[in-house]
């Protein structure tokens, strides 16, 4: 009997990214629904942390802060979109605050977190 059933040799274990970018993405929309802002900027910095996590354990990045400023980035012009609208203010105006919060992390892990050992 195998100790890990459905994986194979060279992956002994499964990645837990997917269920946080999951539960991000929902965290945010719930807040949206029934006007929680800090639950929704909560959300929001959680799918995106998860993302950025998540492409950085595939290989894609060799450090998640560049793509935490490229989300950043991403979501202050689609927040300032829709903070202008009337209707999606709201919305809006969390996905804004979200990527500032992304872009101060970013910017601080990569200034303040080391990437690995300091040559001798």
């Amino acid at each position: 009997m195998d100790e890990n059933p459905g994986l194979s040799d060279q992956y002994r274990t499964s990645s837990p990214w997917p269920v946080f970018v999951a539960f991000g993405f929902v965290i945010s929309e719930v807040g949206i629904l029934f006007g929680l802002f800090p639950v929704a900027v909560g959300g929001l910095l959680m799918f995106c942390g998860s993302l950025a996590g998540l492409v950085h354990e595939a290989g894609y990045a060799s450090t998640p802060w560049r793509m935490l400023a490229a989300l950043a980035v991403v979501f202050l012009a689609a927040g300032g979109a829709l903070a202008t609208t009337d209707v999606a203010a709201t919305r809006g105006y969390a996905i804004l605050v979200a990527a500032g919060i992304l872009l101060v992390g970013a910017v601080v892990g990569e200034l303040v977190v080391d990437s690995g050992p300091t040559p001798v």
